[in-house]
């Protein structure tokens, strides 16, 4: 019975006073008292916390918790791509040359995932691959490459849940969703990191220091269930062959390596 009240809270609420109350009261230290059972209820390992459960003060500070040292290891191959973030692999496949995508049997315009055709046209005939979060999954998003911040905005107003349902019922959710876009210049090519929220709190905040990202260290975290969308340029990705949605995955774990000029066939 307590995880359908939680996914109703966290993932449905999308009333502007009713997720106003929500996220009050998940950092007011009245919050606090739920932490054990969400914790039980999403079957959150606490072994791997940075601190121990009683330490949080609110369950928003639960819910954006940090991790261990190493309880994450990033793939050091220099060609290696990984994933920014613990979550279900939804779904992967080929950006159209008309700049769209087909998610769950929906057409998604990537012209205006990103805000306009110009920037769309960088990824047409690349990859996309989408990452949901449930509450159950560590928050805090990583970059995939090491590469150069060329630009961060933010797009959207209104969220609504990017979870299996939403994906499959929902309108326009990947595109219209409040979303923070960061696009990345990699050794090979351009990379957009598209940072979805899930519901009208729409709490997206960025953690990196200027523009340098550095593969696996922190860029930004989420604070309610939501979803990371990864567009590559054509010919720049090639996909680790293991991996066929749904699939779940931690932060740091190779999704696919860079596909160097010079070696393509």
């Amino acid at each position: 019975m307590k995880q359908p009240i939680y996914r109703f809270l966290i993932e449905l609420t999308n009333g502007r006073i009713t997720s106003y109350l929500l996220q009050k009261f998940a950092r007011s230290k009245l919050s606090r008292f739920v932490i054990p059972s969400f914790s039980k209820t999403y079957k959150i390992n606490e072994q791997e916390m940075e601190k121990e459960r009683k330490e949080y003060q609110s369950l928003h500070d639960f819910f954006i918790r940090k991790l261990k040292t190493n309880a994450r290891i990033t793939h050091a191959a220099e060609e290696a791509v990984v994933s920014p973030v613990d979550a279900v692999i939804e779904d992967i496949g080929m950006i159209e040359s008309t700049r769209e995508i087909v998610v769950k049997g929906k057409t998604y315009s990537i012209s205006e995932m990103l805000g306009s055709k110009e920037k769309a046209d960088v990824y047409a005939g690349g990859e996309y691959m989408i990452l949901y979060l449930s509450p159950s999954h560590y928050h805090r998003i990583h970059s995939p490459v090491t590469g150069t911040v060329l630009e961060q905005w933010t797009l959207g107003r209104k969220s609504y849940p990017v979870n299996r349902l939403g994906l499959k019922y929902g309108r326009d959710t990947l595109s219209k969703n409040y979303r923070t876009i960061t696009e990345i210049q990699h050794e090979e090519g351009k990379l957009a990191v598209i940072k979805v929220g899930a519901m009208f709190v729409n709490s997206i905040e960025t953690t990196h220091n200027g523009d340098m990202l550095e593969k696996g260290k922190e860029m930004a975290y989420f604070t309610f269930g939501s979803t990371v969308i990864l567009l590559f340029e054509k010919d720049t990705f090639m996909l680790d062959q293991s991996i066929k949605a749904p699939f779940n995955i931690q932060a740091g774990r190779r999704i696919g390596d860079i596909v160097h000029q010079s070696v393509q066939v």
